[in-house]
Formats: structure tokens, sequence, C-alpha cells
């Protein structure tokens, strides 16, 4: 197994660390309250380029660009009388906002993939946010696996993904939303939700009025989590499943469920289900098993979210692909 040169609790003689490898375009790992993310400087087109190499990631996937505030953000992109509403709402939190990119922003292109318009977050985590500071500059951050794996929600999964790809993860200790951010499009006239996420649509909407969701695109992804093959165990992930056939685990939700071997809330509890599901996958993805069979979720809320990423993990995997 690959192994990160090192992984330290975040303190202050850390952060600095941290923040001085991100300066020189090394890459550092590090929590948010959705998953980790694998940091580098987003200004830099080598780091960013260093990014997509250490998760073997489709150049053509955008990255989310991760500020320390509100007026970083407005320096990279244009934010109209929405976009200023939504951030002042929900910001710092699990929302990421896809805007028009200000051409004098600095943003490296390859983190956009060459777009007009630019996907930022401010995250809630405490170590993120320092983190962001401490560097001084804006960061690029998808999670931090290798691309199309399941989504890592503590620093273990980092360094069994990414080993000594990253030189060095932050351990922040569990994600308390386990998903990714909700991604919203305000770069046109109609408000899109590109990617369900830690905010709900129901939620957004009532600041916005009705929020459209976005078909996917595969070819030509606006947004991190639009690859209809994503969030993948190496096992098939089989949906709506009552039972498990011989050989697959089952993934339970909610009560009732005695021959489950693993839960994601036993009381039915969405956003502990959202906490738990990355986490739970990668438990349930080992050899002792055939398939992940996973049991339904309410398409509601949080529900959203999840029922995406299970869609996304069940999903005819690309060819030549494990």
């Amino acid at each position: 197994m690959l192994r990160p040169m090192k992984i330290e609790t975040p303190s202050p003689a850390s952060l600095t660390h941290a923040a001085e490898l991100l300066r020189g375009g090394a890459l550092v790992a590090f929590p948010t309250e959705t998953v980790y993310g694998l940091g580098g400087d987003a200004t830099n087109d080598l780091a960013v380029a260093a990014i997509f190499a250490a998760k073997g990631r489709p150049s053509f996937n955008p990255l989310i660009v991760h500020v320390a505030s509100l007026a970083q953000a407005e320096s990279i992109a244009f934010f109209d009388a929405r976009a200023q509403r939504i951030a002042a709402t929900f910001w710092p939190g699990p929302l990421t906002l896809v805007l028009p990119r200000r051409p004098e922003g600095g943003i490296s292109l390859l983190a956009t993939a060459g777009l007009s318009s630019v996907a930022l977050r401010w995250p809630a985590h405490p170590v993120a946010a320092s983190l962001i500071a401490a560097a001084g500059r804006p960061i690029a951050a998808p999670s931090a696996n290798r691309s199309g794996q399941i989504s890592p929600t503590n620093a273990q999964h980092v360094a069994d993904s990414l080993g000594e790809r990253v030189p060095l993860i932050l351990d922040g200790g569990p994600c308390a939303v386990g998903v990714e951010s909700s991604v919203l499009d305000l770069s046109g006239e109609a408000p899109v939700l590109l990617r369900p996420g830690g905010v709900t649509r129901e939620e957004l909407e009532i600041h916005l009025g009705p929020v459209l969701l976005a078909l996917d695109s595969p070819d030509a992804p606006k947004s991190p989590g639009q690859l209809l093959s994503h969030y993948a165990p190496r096992l098939p992930v089989r949906l709506n499943a009552l039972s498990a056939e011989h050989g697959e685990a089952l993934l339970a939700f909610g009560p009732g469920s005695p021959n489950a071997t693993a839960n994601l809330s036993p009381s039915g509890d969405l956003r502990e289900a959202a906490a738990h599901l990355f986490a739970l996958l990668h438990q349930l993805d080992q050899p002792g098993y055939t398939g992940i069979a996973v049991m339904p979720i309410p398409d509601e809320g949080l529900g959203l979210a999840i029922n995406d990423r299970l869609t996304r993990a069940a999903a005819p995997r690309p060819l030549g692909s494990k």
C-alpha cells in the first residue's frame, strides 16, 4: 500500500507547514465539513495539473476553488444580487456556487476546464478555513481520492486511496456532512442545481424560488460530480434492493433490517445517512463480497444527494476501468 509522506494533526505548526507546501506548488489533503479535499494552489497551473495527475482525473472535469472569505470569492467571480444573497445565507458551508469568472481573477484555466465560469466554495470547517487563509491564495480541491472512487470522509480513506501521491494529510477526524457540497449554477438566468449535496434544493428554493435540476452532461460537465460513473466502489452496486442476493453485502436504511451488513441510519435520519454513506461504502467494498445491495432511500431532502451518489456508484463503468 502506498503511504503518504506525513499525516499530521492540525496545529499552528502543521498548518504553517501545509501552507508553505501549497505556496510551493505541492499538494495537501485536508478536512472539510463535506469530504476531505486534495488541495493545490488554484492560481498555479502546475499545481492544478498535479491534482489531476494524483487523482487520475479527466482534465475536462472542472475543480472547485475554495476560498476563506466572501471578499476573496468576489475577486475571482462576478456576484449578482442572487449570488450575494445565497452566499450571505449559506456561506461558509457545504454549497458551491458556479459564477461568471473574472478574467483578472488569476485562477488557472485548467482548474475551470477552460470555462468562462468558476465553481467557488467557502468551507465551514475550521481547519480548511485556517489553511486557505494561511496559504493566502485560493485552493483548488476536489475530493482526496483517485478519480471515480469512493469519496474520503476520514484521513485513512485518503491515505488508502492516494498514498505517497500527497505529501501531507491534515487529519481533522471524520467529516460531519459526509457528502459533497451542493453545486448551484448562478451563471445564467435561471438557478440550476448541478449536483445535490449538503444544502438541499428545498433550502435553496426558500431564497431563490424554483431551482432547476440539471441533466447530466458527461461530455462537458460544468461542475464536479456530473460524470455518470462516479463515487464508485470496486464492487458492483445494486440499488433499491429489498434483500441481499447470495454473496452480496446489504446496506440498509431505517429500522427493521436485522439481516443488514451495515445500516446508513437505523433511525431513518437522512443527515446521519449522508454522513455515513461513503464510510460504509468503503467498509463494504471488500473482496469477501460479490457486490453491494442498497435498500431504497427516500428521494427528498438530503436523500436526493444520497441517491445521486448511489446512482453514479451503480452506473456502468467505462471500458477498461476496475
